[in-house]
């Protein structure tokens, strides 16, 4: 089952904390929800906020909602899912934890955000530990149940150690053909694909938009949508966006931040710490679904992009650090894609090259400068042949190979 399951269930027996699984619209979270409960003896024992019958349940009785669905001879646990749409939803979920803590086990779900901050009398401060659920990658395709989630230290030192193997090439290519939502993916056709992704986009747009916002601008929200593949790889500027939708700059940077709170897109900051002339405003914006992008270099860059935001996430979830992922780019234009920070200093940066086997001049140049613990130079097609490279402290290394030992 999905890699962070493991953990899950310690977090729930050790620490008898609720659990919260965030994540996009389609990703799994339900699936992964049910499976807990089920091999817990408690197959019942979900309840979803958007039917009907279990949202008039939960209103009616928000302390016992669920005795009766509770198999009395296994430990008791329940799963609420998409609860975040209830306006109420954090006093709700702090009540019945305070309340049922010790006598039930809580896991909640939802694809809106479920970051959550003290906030006056409904905190539900150190009453959980959040848990991201991402699309499948390339370690999780080959490794599927026997995946663990390595410590970045151990990891970065033993990345290239190997040959790419058949499996993990067959991997990236499923993924750069579909993308890594399990329907998609496992359909393993374009047509479904096709399907799947107009029906995504409704989703988002018309439900969650609907129900987590106030936002009534979805036609022009759909095609500022629609714009957005075309813009992956570079700094984005929300002021020509602007212009080409003819609204205000305002309307442009909420409806940016409501689609990645709805886990539709997600941004990067420019890492400028000790850098001079470093860039230090304009993000850069990757797609969860990377379909969409015909560019294949660009569509590449995207899939690095949500492996290392998958791996970050991981880690931080797990307890493994405190890391983030960022981009450098100066005011000379040169550029290095990504940056993973720990505790604010640079650890590894990573470059991406479709083809080009040459170490990137841009990746000697802040290797130099920023003096990262680890530097790859990640090549897609770079035959398999390739172990590695070492030039500088960079570390040249097929695509395939790389993204395989990530979570």
């Amino acid at each position: 089952m999905r890699y962070i399951i493991g953990d899950i269930n310690k977090t729930l027996s050790d620490e008898r904390k609720m659990v919260f699984i965030a994540g996009p619209r389609q990703v799994g979270k339900t699936t992964l929800a049910k499976t807990i409960l089920e091999r817990h003896g408690q197959p019942l024992a979900y309840f979803n906020w958007d039917t009907e019958s279990h949202r008039r349940k939960i209103l009616k009785e928000p302390e016992d909602f669920w005795r009766d669905k509770i198999d009395a001879t296994r430990p008791p646990m329940i799963v609420l899912d998409e609860i975040h749409k209830y306006p109420k939803w954090k006093r709700f979920l702090k009540g019945l934890y305070d309340l049922s803590k010790d006598e039930v086990n809580i896991i909640v779900t939802g694809s809106g955000r479920l970051d959550v901050y003290q906030k006056g009398g409904d905190s539900l401060f150190g009453r959980y530990s959040l848990y991201h659920l991402h699309p499948f990658t390339v370690g999780e395709m080959v490794h599927g149940e026997e995946q663990k989630v390595m410590q970045p230290d151990v990891l970065f030192k033993t990345m290239a150690s190997d040959q790419t193997t058949p499996e993990q090439s067959e991997a990236l290519s499923s993924l750069e053909r579909l993308n890594g939502f399990p329907e998609p993916l496992f359909a393993g056709t374009e047509a479904r694909l096709n399907k799947w992704r107009r029906q995504h986009r409704q989703l988002v747009i018309k439900e969650d938009l609907r129900d987590l916002s106030r936002i009534r601008e979805i036609g022009l929200i759909d095609t500022m949508i629609q714009m957005l593949p075309e813009k992956i790889g570079s700094p984005i500027s929300l002021n020509a966006i602007r212009e080409d939708l003819q609204v205000a700059y305002g309307s442009v940077k909420t409806w940016m931040s409501t689609l990645e709170r709805l886990y539709y897109l997600f941004e990067l900051r420019p890492y400028a710490k000790n850098l001079a002339r470093a860039l230090q405003s304009e993000p850069k914006m990757y797609l969860f679904d990377w379909s969409e992008i015909e560019n294949e270099g660009f569509k590449f860059e995207n899939i690095v992009a949500l492996h290392l935001k998958k791996a970050i996430d991981a880690w931080n979830d797990l307890g493994m650090g405190d890391f983030d992922l960022r981009y450098v780019r100066d005011k000379e234009k040169r550029e290095v894609d990504f940056v993973i920070a720990r505790k604010q200093k640079p650890y590894v940066l990573v470059e991406c090259k479709y083809s080009d086997m040459n170490i990137s001049p841009h990746l000697n140049y802040f290797n130099e400068r920023l003096k990262p613990e680890h530097a790859f130079q990640v090549v897609r097609n770079a035959g398999p042949n390739l172990f590695q490279k070492k030039s500088n402290g960079i570390t040249l290394v097929s695509a395939a190979r790389f993204l395989s030992q990530l979570p």
